[in-house]
C-alpha cells in the first residue's frame, strides 16, 4: 500500500530552514561586562554587514558619536526570545542592567538624559565581544535607582535598566570599537 504525503508537508518556508549545527565549545569564556557605549538614536547612519544575507555581524556604521562608560561588577545583558505560534511573531527582549559606582553631579545629569532618551547601546563583555542592542528601535530606560546605601559597604551610586525590543538578537560586531567608523567620546566624568 502506498501512502501519499499530506499536502501541508510539501510546503516549505525558505526563511525558516536551518543552515548549520554547533559543536560543544571549550570552557574558555567568562561572564560580565566591561564597557557600554551609548549613541543618540538615529545617529549611527547606514550599517555595513560582514554578510548582508544574515546581518549577524556589523563591520561599520556610517557615522555617529558614542559615549563610553566603564563597568565593573554587577552589570549584565540578557536577551529573552519571545515567540508566539498563535500570533506568528518572534522578537528579542533586550535587557541591559547597569551599575555605576559613586555619586556625582555630572553623572546625575547624564542619568537624567538617559532616562528620557532612546539610545543605541554597544555593549562590550569580558570576552571582548561587542553587541549592538537597540539597533533598529533604540533602548528605553524603564527603571533604576540613585542610592546612597545605608551601611558602609552598600552601593553608593546608580543602577539603570535599559530595555529594547528588536526583530533579531543583538548584532555582534567585527573588530573593536575603533574599527566601527564611530567617534568615541571617552569617559570624561571622573568622580
Amino acid at each position: 500500500m502506498v501512502y501519499a504525503a499530506p499536502f501541508f508537508l510539501k510546503i516549505k518556508s525558505m526563511a525558516c530552514l536551518l543552515t548549520e549545527g554547533r559543536v560543544e565549545p571549550c570552557k574558555d569564556s567568562v561572564g560580565g561586562l566591561t564597557k557600554v557605549y551609548f549613541a543618540d538614536f538615529g545617529t549611527l547612519g547606514a550599517v555595513t554587514y560582514a554578510n548582508p544575507a544574515t546581518s549577524a555581524q556589523i563591520t561599520t556604521f556610517a557615522s555617529g558619536t558614542v559615549y563610553e562608560y566603564d563597568l565593573k561588577g554587577t552589570s549584565s545583558f540578557d536577551q529573552t526570545i519571545t515567540s508566539s505560534r498563535d500570533n506568528g511573531t518572534t522578537f528579542y527582549d533586550q535587557i541591559l542592567n547597569l551599575t555605576f559606582h559613586k555619586l556625582d553631579y555630572e553623572t546625575n545629569d547624564q542619568i537624567a538624559l538617559l532616562a528620557v532618551a532612546r539610545p543605541h547601546c554597544i555593549i562590550e563583555d569580558n570576552n571582548g565581544n561587542l553587541f549592538v542592542a537597540g539597533l533598529e528601535y533604540g533602548m528605553d530606560c524603564n527603571g533604576g535607582t540613585i542610592v546612597t546605601g545605608a551601611a558602609m559597604g552598600d552601593l553608593s551610586g546608580y543602577t539603570l535598566t535599559m530595555q529594547g525590543m528588536e526583530k533579531k538578537p543583538a548584532n555582534f560586531t567585527v573588530g573593536d570599537i575603533t574599527t566601527l567608523g564611530v567617534t568615541v567620546s571617552p569617559n570624561q566624568i571622573n568622580p
